[in-house]
């Protein structure tokens, strides 16, 4: 039986989110260690990878469970006791033998959380801390990236993939109590784009970010730290 998995973590001590051969310290290495000593010898599969430090609240990854394992619930209730702390299953849920969690995506949510506050240790690994910030130019520059652009400006270098070109459908910016909340929706995202785009609407102009997304001229944007970025949701529905 197919199932899907919605996961939550904290990303902060983990390796990113992806198997390694070197290291079993990432999130689907953790939890397919916990598989394995519940006798689940599948190979788990994410709808996408999370670099080191970032979050998710609503990851989606796949995994084929044995006969034997029937109970969703009990097996729920079994992974969360065994898992990290930092490791929480909120949903398993049967599903057809074709779906992939990675292709059958439609659409990819995140949110990066920004606070103009001096840092504290209890939210500093969850949140971008910076000393002030220009609302109006972050709600003025983020809207540039809405629609469908070759990202190849925005990307992390050596990524191994057939196009640079990207659909976000969503991009806009909202103040939530103390926090800056970014939101993005799109068809997918190239590694770290995320980050370079947060980035780029920091501290780049209008115009250059213009160019930059045009590809008329590449600026030197520092990627904003990982510890903001959440993974939020992954749409299956067109």
């Amino acid at each position: 039986m197919r199932c899907a998995l919605t996961i939550a973590y904290n990303g902060s001590s983990f390796l990113g989110s992806q198997t390694q051969k070197s290291s079993t310290n990432t999130v689907l290495g953790q939890i397919e260690h916990v598989l394995y000593q519940l006798n689940i010898d599948s190979k788990i599969v994410a709808s996408g990878r999370t670099d080191r430090g970032v979050h998710a609240t609503g990851q989606v990854c796949h995994i084929n469970l044995p006969s034997f394992w029937n109970d969703l619930q009990k097996l729920k209730k079994v992974l969360n006791e065994m898992l990290p702390s930092s490791i929480h299953v909120k949903k398993i849920k049967a599903v057809n033998d074709g779906f992939h969690a990675r292709y059958d995506a439609k659409k990819r949510v995140y949110r990066y959380i920004i606070k103009e506050k001096e840092s504290n240790p209890f939210e500093e690994s969850f949140v971008t801390f910076l000393d002030s910030v220009d609302f109006d130019k972050i709600q003025k520059n983020i809207g540039l990236f809405k629609g469908e652009f070759d990202f190849k400006y925005f990307m992390k270098s050596g990524s191994d993939i057939k196009s640079t070109k990207r659909v976000i459908y969503k991009a806009f910016a909202y103040r939530y109590k103390d926090f800056i909340i970014l939101n993005f929706e799109a068809n997918g995202f190239l590694r770290s784009q995320i980050r370079l785009m947060v980035g780029a609407i920091l501290t780049l102009s209008t115009d250059e970010i213009i160019q930059q997304l045009t590809c008329k001229k590449k600026y030197r944007v520092k990627p904003a730290k990982s510890n903001g970025l959440y993974l939020a949701k992954i749409k299956y529905k067109a």
